[in-house]
């Protein structure tokens, strides 16, 4: 019908993304009745699952099956072909982003032929495909590796930027799913280690400090913030101590560690830059906020890692990265002055490498793809050779390819 009408599609999975990837004002195709779980491969611990069905299911299915995914991105919500079209991922040296777990997908192109890719079938194609911006075709199924169910032990406690800068190597080797949040506006650090454990599952949270603090009242704070911007210095502080300044222990199955609260509306930025270059960009951004006292920046600055890959499009093709994650909430949903923060932040990371999550907000065009990704002529051939009228784009990723 699209093609008759001269119209494009779209692809949209769980609507996660704070971006306009998926939008369109043709026609939307929502992925969510085709959320089956095909296949359950025990010896070769994989799983293929159909390309709507969201990983909050697909985490609880699994663990029937004995099994879990490596790693997780914060939110569950969000259908399988969206996380690797986007190239979500979370934190841990030894890890990739969650597409780097992907060994096979089905592809329905704009011609409407079904294609199996994997590294041995149409490689090339499956190359682009595990990060694919919705602009290849439908992804009709995903297969991917899968791990032995496990148990995080997660364990928070409080330190300084400057401790935790000076000493990086340590706690990247001293936790496999290691990262922090930084206070903007002050030197405080929370450190987050998760490791395997055979542990018991146990809990020191409360709902009265994670929500009836953590929420309702971080969101009343916010709120009037809006009228005087300078208190926001004073809430990241007041909520570091409230809450972080203590050290909170944590065991649970992996997805429910892996997966958090991240609060209310918000507007976030998520930029990847080489791992050595941490302590240079972090400083710089906090030595900007200094500088400008006009210039005011929620909690947290939430820092992460992962490890290199060769996926054409990814924000860690070809080097280990650092993961920089900024945000300014959206109180009661009102909007909230950041593009003074965001364009310094943008040119921080610029400056240092930096290469922007694909399901978040960025200004970047053709011109700065093409100097961050060597591949990107490789992934635009293929996108041009499986859809050649274009039916699969929309204006967000107009920007990317033209």
């Amino acid at each position: 019908m699209a093609r008759q009408r001269g119209k494009r599609v779209k692809v949209v999975g769980g609507g996660h993304s704070p971006s306009d990837i998926a939008c369109t004002d043709d026609f939307m195709i929502q992925m969510g009745k085709m959320n089956r779980i095909l296949k359950v491969d025990k010896e070769k611990q994989q799983v293929t699952v159909e390309g709507g069905i969201f990983l909050s299911d697909l985490n609880v299915e699994l663990s029937k099956h004995g099994l879990a995914l490596a790693n997780l991105g914060a939110v569950s919500e969000v259908a399988a072909a969206g996380v690797i079209g986007t190239g979500t991922h979370n934190t841990g040296i030894k890890h990739g982003i969650l597409p780097t777990q992907v060994v096979a997908l089905s592809l329905l192109t704009a011609s409407g032929d079904v294609l199996e890719c994997s590294e041995s079938v149409n490689s090339d194609i499956f190359q682009a495909a595990r990060l694919h911006l919705g602009c290849l075709g439908v992804v009709l199924t995903v297969t991917f590796q899968c791990v032995p169910q496990f148990h995080l032990h997660e364990v928070a406690f409080p330190s300084t930027l400057t401790e935790v800068l000076d000493h990086l190597e340590d706690h990247l080797k001293r936790s496999e799913y290691f990262r922090f949040l930084w206070f903007p506006h002050s030197e405080n650090v929370s450190v987050i280690y998760q490791d395997p454990t055979n542990k018991p599952p146990s809990s020191s949270a409360s709902w009265f400090w994670d929500y009836a603090v953590g929420y309702y009242l971080l969101e009343f704070l916010l709120w009037i913030s809006t009228f005087v911007p300078s208190l926001v210095c004073w809430i990241n502080r007041f909520f570091f101590w409230l809450l972080f300044s203590s050290r909170v222990e944590n065991i649970a199955v992996s997805y429910k560690i892996f997966n958090y609260e991240c609060r209310f509306k918000q507007h976030v930025q998520d930029w990847a830059i080489p791992i050595e270059k941490t302590k240079e960009a972090l400083l710089e951004l906090k030595a900007a906020l200094e500088n400008n006292p006009k210039m005011v920046a929620h909690y947290p600055v939430e820092v992460r890692f992962a490890r290199g890959d060769g996926i054409w499009l990814s924000p860690c093709f070809q080097r280990d990265s650092c993961y920089m994650n900024i945000i300014m909430y959206r109180p009661y949903g009102k909007n909230v002055p950041r593009l003074n923060y965001w364009l310094t932040y943008e040119g921080i990371m610029k400056k240092y490498g930096g290469r922007p999550h694909w399901a978040k907000a960025h200004s970047c065009t053709r011109k700065d793809f093409e100097k961050m990704y060597p591949a990107f002529p490789k992934f635009c051939s293929v996108r041009e050779k499986l859809d050649p009228t274009g039916m699969f784009l929309n204006t967000y990723l107009e920007k990317v390819f033209y």
